[in-house]
């Protein structure tokens, strides 16, 4: 399974989202630090989920991080995340 379809798949079963894009962004870092070739090291993920209902800012992407793992955590160098309801 690529790096996308584990992130996709963690954050769908997590949230059940009605909206989720994940796109690798490592291209754009080329020369930059945690670049690695064959990318999979800087992504964006777009998420609204009604999970997210309530929560602050922190809690949203402390959730997404958790729902993640350090496994999938441990393996990126850069997660930016729009996150709405």
């Amino acid at each position: 399974m690529s790096m996308s379809d584990s992130i996709s798949s963690r954050l769908e079963e997590t949230f059940a989202p009605h909206r989720l894009e994940v796109e690798d962004q490592s291209e754009m870092h080329r020369g930059h630090a945690g670049y690695q070739e064959g990318g999979e090291s800087h992504w964006h993920v777009v998420i609204e989920s009604k999970a997210f209902a309530g929560q602050s800012r922190i809690a949203r992407h402390r959730a997404v991080h958790a729902a993640l793992g350090p496994d999938i955590m441990g393996k990126i160098h850069a997660l930016s995340l729009d996150i709405s309801e």
